[in-house]
């Protein structure tokens, strides 16, 4: 039996936690976590396939691995995740190195789909489930400060361009004393920040426990843990949910609310249940009850029939709100979804174009938020070293703003007040930081 097991992950926050989940099952079966491929005994790819690109990256890294399965036989190669549930059949048909196709919802059986691979059998397991939430499983995790909770898992709302719905299957929410459990064990082991995951966290529900009562339950576990959460769909985002928020100062005053467009029509056939108008007093009422509330989107260019004046519109929306940041991409159609019978009618060099044209309004508005923080003070969570050098350090600010710093004597894991000095449109420059002793629960 194989002792060793490397897990890629590609994709959304979710097929992290879900990697780690993965790594909770198998590790109480005995095995370990290889560093590398070329040293372990099984090698699984946890994939995504929201765009076709991330479907490709996929079949491009199999034959690279090709030559590890020639030189060792009997080594297990897997695809697990939504790609796995979207392309079982496909998946054998081209690559012969592949034994095990696992989806989402069938990971409690990965150790005797490997048992079955070493006897020569290939295994499918992709049955959705409409109750599995893996609530009795411990991820297994490196240490760290910051850790991703699923709180739920599958997606009801059925957006026309989505395969979530297909891949995930429908929501279903883990107990609220499971997750404040796991979130209290995350500080007990020295975590400092705990982002909750869902396809729509808006509409978790434990009974008579909803997204708002969960939120204020995690975050009561202790004043030193931060808070954060996603993703939220704008018609769900309720009333009381916007108080709990603003209420608990170690929720962080961050939100991600995909909007997609800016024209009605185009949200109407993306099957997005609001319109700019609803989407615009969602704005509002956030921003009168936390003033200082950092905001991001998701934004789809070159869905269906888009025209020029609904691009200018999704552009002109931009300009109103002002995010501070966004995840912008072309259209990709998806089989099975009902947008992919709407054809994919937007020329290419047309979906760039508007792409690009949104990046350079977002990254300009992006740079005019930044710059309005020189001079201000900041309270950041220090996280470590910086990427681009040993001598300065990262922490990040509660709006996710990620802030460098030079090298100081305050650990990891602390809080300190910076002065802002310098600003990019992704990146916060600050001085030497303050330490701050934050109170503990």
């Amino acid at each position: 039996m194989p002792r060793s097991i490397y897990i890629e992950t590609y994709g959304c926050q979710m097929n992290l936690a879900d990697t780690e989940i993965i790594n909770g099952i198998l590790n109480e079966q005995g095995y370990e976590l290889a560093t590398d491929p070329e040293h372990a005994d099984a090698v699984f790819m946890n994939t995504c396939a929201i765009r076709e690109h991330a479907e490709q990256r996929i079949y491009g890294r199999l034959s690279n691995f090709a030559h590890l399965k020639k030189r060792n036989p009997r080594m297990v190669f897997g695809i697990l995740g939504c790609m796995a549930e979207r392309l079982r059949k496909d998946l054998f048909e081209r690559n012969s190195i592949i034994d095990i196709v696992c989806g989402p919802d069938e990971y409690r059986r990965l150790p005797a789909l490997i048992d079955e691979a070493l006897l020569g059998e290939q295994g499918v397991r992709t049955q959705l489930s409409r109750v599995e939430t893996y609530d009795d499983i411990v991820p297994l995790r490196t240490e760290g400060l910051s850790a991703w909770i699923s709180v739920m898992r599958g997606c009801d709302k059925f957006c026309t361009y989505c395969v979530v719905p297909f891949t995930r299957g429908r929501e279903r929410s883990r107990s609220l004393h499971g997750v404040v459990s796991e979130a209290r064990e995350l500080f007990d082991r020295g975590f400092r920040e705990v982002t909750l995951l869902g396809q729509n966290v808006n509409s978790y529900r434990d009974g008579d426990h909803d997204f708002a009562a969960l939120l204020a339950a995690v975050s009561s576990v202790d004043a030193c843990l931060r808070v954060r959460f996603t993703t939220s769909h704008p018609q769900d985002m309720s009333d009381a949910l916007i108080d709990t928020i603003a209420a608990h100062e170690n929720i962080c005053n961050y939100i991600h609310l995909p909007f997609q467009s800016g024209s009605d029509r185009i949200l109407d056939l993306m099957n997005r249940s609001y319109t700019r108008e609803h989407y615009l007093d969602l704005i509002w009422r956030i921003r009168e009850r936390i003033p200082t509330v950092a905001l991001s989107t998701d934004i789809i260019a070159g869905f269906p029939t888009e025209t020029e004046e609904e691009h200018l519109m999704t552009l002109s929306l931009l300009e109103e709100v002002r995010f501070d940041s966004a995840f912008m991409f072309k259209y990709s159609p998806r089989e099975k979804t009902r947008a992919w019978s709407m054809g994919d009618d937007i020329q290419d060099a047309v979906k760039g174009r508007r792409l690009e044209e949104i990046i350079d309004v977002q990254r300009r508005i992006s740079y005019e938020i930044n710059q309005t923080r020189i001079g201000k003070m900041e309270r950041i969570l220090i996280e470590g070293a910086s990427k681009r050098s040993e001598e300065e350090w990262m922490g990040r600010t509660d709006t996710n703003k990620s802030v460098i710093i030079p090298e100081s004597n305050i650990s990891p894991g602390s809080y300190a007040d910076v002065r802002i000095v310098a600003a990019t449109s992704a990146t916060l420059f600050g001085e030497t930081p303050t330490p701050v002793a934050v109170r503990a629960a």
